[in-house]
């Protein structure tokens, strides 16, 4: 099961990869963000998301504490940024709606955690994913949050001529003035 898990994962992450690099390639054809917002987009975006989220908590669990990593490590430090990671990226979600956190139009968004980053939501992301990597001490879910953790890096590259375009010198300015990650 837990290979099958993998495969079913990474072949998720392969093809959320390639979508993602084809709209940086092809911005005018791209896939993210979506050039129109319909009631299918929602599913399209959190579909494959919570499909890796949920293989990688299962591979987690399946192989749970199999790395010999020290307990202090694993919950000293996974549970807190598991933790911390849900915090931004639902206080952000509150302000923006699931809408356009799913890729629907809306304000640039330049509060909050954004203050800081361009993509706060992604880099928590980011700290959760480690954190259950972390935590869990599994090969597989490495494997598998590596895959995930590359596509949330790469996302942002797909949505910047989109907001440019989107927003003009308003998002120059905000780009200017704050670093993309941390």
């Amino acid at each position: 099961m837990e290979e099958t898990s993998l495969y079913l994962g990474l072949g998720i992450a392969g093809v959320t990869l390639c979508l993602i690099l084809w709209s940086i390639a092809f911005p005018r054809r791209r896939i993210w963000p979506p050039k129109n917002f319909t009631r299918v987009t929602p599913i399209l975006v959190w579909a494959p998301t919570l499909s890796l989220f949920g293989i990688l908590i299962l591979l987690g669990i399946l192989g749970w504490g199999s790395l010999q990593i020290s307990s202090w490590v694993r919950f000293g430090i996974g549970i807190p940024l598991i933790i911390i990671g849900h915090f931004v990226v639902w206080a952000e979600v509150v302000h923006f709606g699931l809408p356009q956190t799913g890729g629907a139009k809306g304000a640039l968004r330049t509060a909050g955690m954004y203050r800081f980053s361009r993509n706060p939501q992604y880099v928590a992301d980011i700290a959760m994913v480690g954190g259950w990597m972390i935590l869990s001490a599994t090969p597989l879910a490495f494997v598998l949050g590596v895959a995930i953790v590359v596509i949330l890096i790469a996302t942002p590259f797909a949505e910047e001529p989109w907001l440019k375009e989107e927003y003009g010198s308003q998002y120059e300015e905000y780009k200017a003035s704050t670093r993309r990650f941390l």
